[in-house]
């Protein structure tokens, strides 16, 4: 009796999150994110390479969801064009998937399957049954997967919120049964393990966003995540109830209510939300903006408006700008810049800096996770979903308050989960964990539906380093043009081109090639002319630009010199 564990991604980090287990030759997938690429080279997503997959012995069987987030299903049409398998997920996203479908066509050919919280689902040898929880979007599950004899409880991401804004209560006694059941081992979300105290509930955020909405003088917006549907609906409230009209601003702003009002989760009157033709005629004392944006995003809804670009509104001196958001780590830099903007408008700024109480997490705190640790009375856990630093601070947690099977993985670390046994047949059932091999995975990269190469993203990054030097050369090796972008100031004037172009020339002329073979003697001149150009700037300003050399014929390098 085992079971193999292999995690692609969420263990060392914040996102992608993603699992793979083993068993009897069947592999079952969990969640299946992307992260964001701060390094904006060509790249928008970056997920797990599935083929890291290859290194279990089994066949991929499925891939169970546990709620719509982007950390946890926007990788999906990329591991649907390496495995073509059935996948399980909440209503929420699947409903967001099919939004998708027209950038990603692979995801009109997917075979979905809903589970239903409570419900015992069979894929191959495990069998899955969500439970409900809390958190910052709807519909949000944990998955209790048995397996030759085994519990495993993945939490998902999650909080314990007993004031749920759609009345979908985390289901506290389910996880109690399955606890008294037997939890061979427990997945569980570590983002917030350095937050003391119970996790606020949502409802919390209304006082401080009506307050923030009711004073205010002129037109509001409020920027926050489009997928916390939990605070799209208590912000439709807070419009409601000072008699302002809603207007959505961002493109993921729109497809989130679409979508949550598609599910049953955000009921407004049509009434309500005020067509983007007719902002400018209205009342801004009457209007209540939803942006995206609170990240520092250039392109979302907040940075147009700071910058005046945005076509259906313009911020006036006296509108305010509510962030009813926190601030991932890595974005506060560009987060500082978009305020800095707003506040040199005359726009009026409000975050948790002036209230806390204007946005609250959606992951649990230490107490919800002590609380999920007692409910569920594992034999061994593994803390998930954080960097290193939250996973070895959640495995002491678990270890302060009795669990001493408590194991930290990290992305790509393959182990094996067996039971120990025991001659005894009174004692409660033992089971270890061992890594059996530690390898990195490999990341994906893409755009949109189209996969991106670390070739060009390497070549992107050294042309922003050190830029790029280009020409051409006859047939004879003569050097016939030779430009360059982005390098010094000083390479644009032409006595230093010229100064390269003799540097070059000499480097040609004095190469000897025996070879009569055409294509060799190309080469060998394009090589000749990327080094010493090379070796130039090397020598002068202590770079090594890119060089981009062509071999054209004479009477085309006539016409380039023109």
């Amino acid at each position: 009796m085992s079971l193999r564990i292999l995690p692609l991604g969420g263990l060392g980090e914040v996102g992608k999150n993603c699992l793979a287990l083993e068993a009897h030759g069947s592999v079952l997938v969990v969640d299946c994110g992307v992260s964001f690429d701060r390094e904006k080279l060509g790249a928008d997503v970056i997920h797990p390479d599935f083929r890291a997959l290859e290194r279990l012995a089994g066949n991929v069987i499925g891939l169970a969801i546990t709620h719509g987030h982007e950390d946890h299903i926007g990788a999906i049409p990329h591991f649907l064009k390496h495995y073509d398998v059935p996948i399980y997920l909440p209503k929420h996203a699947l409903e967001l998937l099919r939004e998708r479908e027209e950038e990603h066509e692979i995801l009109q050919e997917a075979r979905f399957t809903l589970m239903e919280t409570r419900t015992r689902t069979q894929i191959g040898p495990f069998e899955i049954e969500p439970i409900r929880v809390t958190h910052s979007t709807v519909d949000c599950t944990s998955l209790a997967i048995r397996v030759d004899g085994m519990v495993v409880l993945h939490t998902g991401d999650f909080k314990i919120d007993h004031e749920p804004t759609d009345e979908q209560h985390f289901d506290e006694a389910r996880f109690r049964e399955i606890g008294d059941e037997g939890i061979s081992l427990l997945f569980s979300d570590s983002t917030n393990v350095d937050v003391d105290g119970p996790t606020p509930s949502e409802r919390s955020t209304k006082a401080s966003l009506l307050e923030a909405v009711g004073s205010a003088p002129r037109a509001v917006i409020i920027g926050l995540f489009a997928s916390n549907v939990h605070r799209l609906r208590i912000a439709f409230e807070v419009a409601m109830e000072t008699d302002r009209k809603v207007v959505l601003l961002g493109r993921g702003m729109r497809t989130h209510a679409s979508v949550a009002r598609r599910t049953g989760h955000l009921p407004w009157p049509d009434s309500l939300i005020l067509p983007e033709s007719r902002v400018r005629e209205a009342d801004p004392k009457k209007l209540l903006f939803l942006a995206t944006g609170s990240q520092g995003e250039v392109r979302a809804a907040l940075g147009s408006l700071a910058r005046d670009e945005h076509p259906v509104t313009k911020l006036e001196a006296g509108d305010r700008v509510v962030f009813s958001s926190r601030v991932i780590p890595g974005n506060e830099l560009e987060v500082v810049a978009l305020t800095d903007s707003l506040l040199r408008k005359g726009i009026e700024v409000l975050g948790r800096h002036y209230d806390r109480r204007l946005h609250v997490s959606g992951h649990a705190q230490r107490e919800d996770q002590k609380t999920m640790l007692m409910l569920t009375r594992p034999r061994v856990f593994v803390p998930v979903h954080g960097t290193l630093h939250h996973l070895k601070k959640h495995a002491a947690l678990a270890k302060e308050i009795g669990f001493e099977q408590s194991y930290v993985l990290e992305n790509g670390d393959l182990a094996e989960l067996a039971k120990i046994e025991s001659s005894n047949a009174d004692e409660s059932e033992r089971f270890a964990l061992t890594i059996l091999d530690r390898k990195p995975v490999p990341l994906g990269y893409a755009s949109g539906s189209r996969r991106v190469d670390e070739a060009p993203r390497r070549t992107r990054r050294k042309l922003a380093e050190n830029g790029v030097f280009f020409g051409t050369l006859d047939a004879q090796g003569r050097l016939r043009h030779l430009a360059q972008s982005g390098v010094f100031d000083e390479a644009r004037e032409p006595r230093v081109m010229g100064d390269l172009a003799t540097h070059v020339s000499n480097a040609l002329g004095a190469l000897r090639i025996d070879d009569e073979n055409p294509r060799i003697r190309q080469e060998a001149l394009l090589e000749a002319g990327r080094r010493a150009v090379r070796n130039f700037a090397k020598k002068r300003w202590g770079t090594r630009p890119e060089v981009e050399l062509a071999v054209v014929e004479a009477s085309s390098a006539h016409e380039l010199n023109g």
